[in-house]
């Protein structure tokens, strides 16, 4: 039938030309080359068809040509092929793959990522390479056969694992670039070229890391994605770096301030300058050597400023003006001095400075409004001179203080805690209602007459602990003591002007003064008498010196006692500032009582006579005369 049907067109086909090669009228011509046209057409369509026909194949088998990951898997029915291909990936899936960078070997297997591929998916694209209608089909498979058709399968890898593998790669592989820097060497200056690093493209790395272990065959090295790292300062952008140092160090520096000269010799200019690394371009006077220098140079140079102060004057309190003081401006004389090491002839530079004021002006001072006494206390005191040495030490601590209005003075806080490397040295003291020897023996001297001058000041107290046992030469009921942390004495300054705590310490007394704005304020004290609110316990020591049955008394103690002191603070004008009444409660001391434990001694008895021996005859009495 195809035959017939080719035959009868070809007949068509040579009437029609030879009607044209007669020689018919021109309309008549185009219309037979029109047929002539379209009958071409059909014929090669029919032709193209019965190729197509031709090579159409089986449906249910693969077109030749096709492969899947490498593999050839045409002429294979989809269960033929995945067999296949599955038998092939295990046999590969535990042989390396050899990916490289920078010239390195990274071995990776395919089961370390768990990488899988989608061999269903694979095969159904590979089936539509020669899939279609007849004719359609057979040009599909004609071209897979003599052009190929390579199929990657879909394929997937346990992402945390590749991220690992991943990020152990990129430590391996990557290298930071090192930008140009200057280097000196003595007093010369070398430039050392920047060297580029490199960068593993992890983004575009783990793609192709998992397409090389799905793929069936285990061949050439896989080279691994790789960015260069660029540097950013070359040995060319820091010439004119090397240029300004170079000219630094040909020659000395001088430094000037007014008359006062210091020269720099080449080696310490090369001390203090700084050369550019780390992507710098610029030379500064700067680094550890530059600050070590101008460390040294402000003890030459600079000097605090003084704040204003108080001297107690016998006609009152004198203002002692401030003292401004001078600091060195760094950083204006580090640009002066590189200005000046950067020229090859001007190679003299100002020393910078700069006024410092005090925090306390002598206005401020003035406008503080002490100027007289405001409350005074005095007391006596002895003992053994470690004793005396911390009443002085402590007393210094505190001397000076100023206290601003509506402000709270601490006597724990002023001093800190009192310890042997700020001087304090072993003296008696009371602890646990005992006295014994403790560090800072002495100090409740001082807080005890701090304590007093503000009671006379008729200011606010706020905290304030009797002693345990009861100390007769301090005023009764107006002891105070502190330890630190636990036990302060504090008051507050509630007058509208500030107060300075002065003390004076002589050769067994103290006196403590507070001066502020005199308040003429009024103090009158109300005295309990010291009552004894229980005996003495009785301690027994045990003396084996002493006959069992003896003893002596060798300290008598003291019951515990209390008592109390009102005090009632008026204002000038009579108006009541204060109503305060302090308890004080002081534990008895134990009379000490040594008992004998020492054994009396046996009574001497005379011996009997052996038996049968003759008694002494008494002695013979006086004749009478």
């Amino acid at each position: 039938m195809r035959a017939e049907t080719l035959a009868t067109l070809t007949d068509f086909v040579r009437v029609e030309a030879t009607s044209v090669r007669a020689g018919t009228a021109p309309g008549r011509s185009a219309a037979l080359i029109a047929r002539w046209v379209l009958v071409s057409l059909a014929l090669v369509a029919v032709l193209a068809a019965l190729i197509g026909l031709a090579f159409a194949g089986s449906t249910s088998r693969i077109a030749d040509g096709v492969a899947i990951a490498g593999v050839d898997v045409g002429g294979l029915t989809p269960r033929q092929a995945r067999s296949l291909l599955e038998q092939r990936f295990d046999r590969v899936a535990h042989v390396p793959v050899v990916f490289t960078a920078a010239g390195k070997p990274y071995p990776i297997k395919a089961t370390t990522l768990s990488v899988e591929a989608d061999w269903a998916s694979a095969i159904e694209s590979a089936a539509r390479e020669g899939e279609g209608f007849g004719p359609v089909r057979g040009f599909r498979r004609l071209q897979a056969k003599f052009f190929g058709a390579e199929i990657s399968p879909p394929v997937q890898a346990y992402g945390a694992a590749l991220d690992f593998k991943l990020a152990g790669l990129a430590q391996a592989i990557d290298q930071s670039h090192v930008e140009a820097k200057l280097v000196r060497r003595g007093l010369g200056i070398e430039v050392v070229a920047g060297q580029p690093g490199r960068r593993l493209d992890q983004k575009a790395a783990g793609p192709t890391i998992v397409r090389a272990l799905a793929r069936l065959e285990r061949g050439q090295p896989v080279v691994l994605p790789v960015r260069i790292d660029p540097v950013k300062v070359t040995a060319a952008d820091l010439a004119p770096a090397a240029g300004q140092a170079r000219i630094a160090l040909s020659a000395p520096v001088r430094l000037q301030l007014g008359e006062t000269r210091w020269k720099l010799p080449r080696w310490r200019i090369a001390e203090i300058l700084s050369l550019p690394a780390n992507g710098g371009t610029q030379v500064a006077i700067a680094g550890p050597g530059a600050e070590a220098w101008f460390d040294r140079l402000r003890k030459t140079v600079e000097h605090a400023p003084v704040d204003a102060g108080f001297a107690v004057k016998p006609g009152g309190i004198e203002i002692i003006p401030d003292k401004p003081g001078i600091g060195i401006d760094v950083p204006a004389t580090a640009k002066a001095l590189l200005t000046a090491a950067s020229s090859p002839t001007a190679r003299t530079a100002e020393l910078a400075v700069r006024t410092t004021k005090a925090e306390r002006s002598t206005a401020d001072a003035k406008a503080m409004g002490i100027t007289g006494v405001v409350g005074s206390y005095y007391t006596t005191y002895g003992g053994i001179p470690s004793r005396l040495h911390n009443v002085a030490l402590v007393a210094q601590l505190i001397d000076g203080a100023l206290i601003a209005p509506g402000a709270t003075f601490s006597f724990n806080g002023t001093t800190g805690e009192r310890t042997a490397e700020k001087g304090f040295q072993e003296a008696p003291v009371i602890i646990n209602g005992e006295l014994q020897t403790g560090l800072g023996g002495g100090i409740c001297q001082v807080s005890t007459t701090v304590f007093n001058a503000a009671y006379e000041a008729g200011l606010e107290i706020d905290e304030r602990v009797n002693h345990a046992l009861y100390i007769s030469h301090y005023p009764l009921g107006r002891d105070a003591t502190v330890n630190y942390p636990d036990q302060d004495l504090k008051f507050t300054n509630d007058t509208d002007k500030w107060l300075l705590l002065r003390t004076f310490v002589g050769s067994g007394s103290l006196t403590v003064n507070l001066y502020g704005t005199p308040q003429d304020r009024r103090v009158e004290t109300a005295e309990q008498p010291l009552r004894v609110v229980g005996a003495p316990k009785v301690k027994r020591v045990k003396d084996p010196t002493l006959l069992k049955g003896t003893s002596e008394v060798d300290e008598y103690g003291q019951p515990a006692r209390a008592t109390s002191v009102s005090r009632t603070v008026y204002a000038a004008d009579g108006t009541v500032l204060h109503e305060d009444t302090w308890y004080s409660s002081y534990r008895s001391e134990p009379k000490v009582v040594r008992v004998g434990t020492k054994p009396k001694p046996k009574p001497k008895t005379k011996p009997k006579p052996p038996v049968g021996a003759i008694p002494d005859a008494p002695p013979a009495s006086n004749p009478l005369p």
